[in-house]
């Protein structure tokens, strides 16, 4: 979703002269971060998860029923608001309290036709929240049907094949407008918040020209000669992508850079066992997933920066959506060595760099956000600029939340939120049963690398092949990743260096016996 406000968002030459100021309070408001929360501990696991969707209209035409893609979304969600404020009121009421079982939250999204969904309430770290996973997104999926038009469906796949084929969306508007400028898809499909248009034409402007998303085609005997990719031309067709994340509250700073990492080694591998995406404009592409398709549906970076005019200098590798690029843990972890982070020239921001290590932030850390800052803020509201850094992050989640990466490292944004991660590669799958099927296995994976302590690490630059990897056609089943051999510690080594006996490790992890796994109150 990122960060909405309200007010009104600048364009990209009236952000120009605010836009260091935003860059230098940013980092003002991360120090600020830290030292509140350097020593913050959360005890309790919390979690929880967000699905995309889009809507779809079944129509008879020439006596045929076609499915097209619908732009019902902002006026649904505005409807699911209300009716939301209601039932939690009347819910409130008869538990005679201010606190009620997780419900559902919806959210917009880039597409006018999609809205994301999450659980009211964070989920704990009980077997009973793992069985409430399906449960909750069955109950959003509902909650959407009744303020659906006749023929509307609410859809978890992860692109409508036909964006951009002839005349796709309901209802039809001509595209070549002034926002995206896109020979394929109207500016209507935007969601109607004034953050989405103004980020699609700053990116544009910003680059230079239109994003030039090029995709392989699948070929077989009926694919016409000289025809190789799938060409696509607005930031529709890749932030248009639904997709599965997760969230997860960490104890501490500590754990936080450690699930971090582990996690960015899993996100190549996960993306590849969710893979979920074959069809772009009408066409099948040679590839099975959406990363690929939305890292160039957002890359703003010039010419000079993709290294098109010969000069280096000023390159940047990645697009602003692409996988990490730095691991952040902390040596004393034992796991984590510098040489891990082994992409040479890593692009970062030195003046950043270095004020924060003289504020003193350890250098990994410090590397971590200073490659972040080598963005610019993409989209500047004109009422919230001249902010209180003590208090307030727009600054830093200007530039934070525009960095899309594999894998998210999330500090507390308010004394009531703790450090966070958010795992981000996951495809969003068709049924509710798939989607929590993932959800549930990410979690319960984050448990076991935090409590076995075990080791995933490898260099950076194997997560970066494994990302290739994983949008090659049926990965899952025919291709090889990179994994280490060894895991670290094994159950067994870990009860004996703390020497406890396996009853006393279940207790300390708070893990029911297999008599008590049914158990709502047992922990996992």
């Amino acid at each position: 979703m990122g960060f909405l406000v309200k007010g009104k968002p600048l364009s990209w030459k009236q952000s120009e002269k605010h836009r260091a100021y935003v860059r230098e309070h940013g980092i003002t408001q991360f120090l600020n971060i830290l030292k509140k929360n350097q020593g913050r501990e959360d005890l309790d696991f919390l979690w929880g998860d967000e699905v995309e969707g889009f809507l779809v209209k079944t129509e008879i035409k020439d006596g045929k029923k076609a499915v097209k893609l619908s732009l019902n979304g902002a006026e649904i969600l505005q409807k699911l608001e209300v009716a939301e404020a209601e039932a939690e009121k009347e819910a409130e009421e008869k538990a005679g309290c201010g606190t009620c079982p997780p419900s559902v939250i919806f959210h917009p999204e880039y597409g006018r036709f999609m809205i994301e969904t999450t659980p009211s309430g964070p989920y704990g770290g009980y077997t009973r929240d793992l069985r409430c996973v399906e449960a909750n997104m069955r109950v959003r999926r509902e909650k959407i049907k009744k303020f659906t038009k006749p023929g509307e469906i609410y859809s978890t796949m992860t692109t409508y094949p036909l964006m951009g084929d002839g005349d796709f969306a309901t209802p039809s508007y001509k595209p070549n407008g002034p926002v995206a400028k896109s020979q394929y898809v109207p500016d209507e499909l935007i969601n109607p918040h004034p953050r989405f248009a103004t980020l699609t034409e700053n990116i544009r402007t910003r680059r230079g020209s239109k994003v030039d998303i090029r995709v392989p085609l699948f070929k077989d005997k009926n694919t016409k000669k000289g025809e190789s990719q799938i060409h696509m031309d607005a930031m529709a067709f890749g932030m248009g992508c639904c997709c599965l994340q997760v969230t997860f509250l960490a104890r501490n700073l500590e754990e936080a850079r450690n699930l971090y990492d582990h996690l960015a080694v899993l996100g190549p591998i996960m993306l590849s066992l969710s893979a979920a995406t074959p069809f772009y404009r009408g066409r099948v592409a040679d590839t099975d997933v959406r990363w690929s398709v939305i890292s160039q549906s957002v890359d703003d970076r010039t010419p000079s920066e993709r290294g098109e005019n010969g000069d280096k200098s000023q390159k940047i590798a990645k697009s602003r959506y692409d996988s990490i690029s730095c691991y952040i843990g902390e040596e004393s972890s034992g796991y984590f060595k510098s040489k891990y982070n082994d992409l040479e020239d890593l692009e970062y921001d030195k003046k950043t760099y270095e004020r924060l290590v003289k504020e003193g932030v350890d250098k990994v850390l410090a590397k971590h956000v200073s490659h972040l800052w080598i963005r610019d803020p993409l989209v500047i509201y004109e009422n919230r600029i001249e902010i209180d850094d003590s208090k307030d992050v727009d600054h830093f989640e200007n530039i934070q939340s525009t960095n899309w990466q594999s894998v998210r490292f999330k500090p507390p944004p308010s004394d009531k939120i703790g450090w966070r991660v958010e795992f981000r590669t996951m495809e969003v799958q068709i049924t509710d049963f798939e989607n929590a099927a993932f959800t549930v296995f990410i979690a319960l994976v984050s448990r076991a690398i935090l409590a076995f302590r075990l080791n995933l690490y490898i260099p950076i630059s194997k997560v970066d092949e494994n990302m290739k990897t994983a949008h090659k056609r049926e990965s899952v089943t025919k291709e090889k990743f990179f994994w280490r051999q060894s895991l670290g510690n094994t159950v067994k080594a870990h009860m004996a260096k703390n020497r406890a006996s396996y009853d006393d490790l279940k207790r300390a992890l708070h893990t029911p016996s297999s008599s008590s796994s049914s158990s709502p109150s047992s922990k996992f």
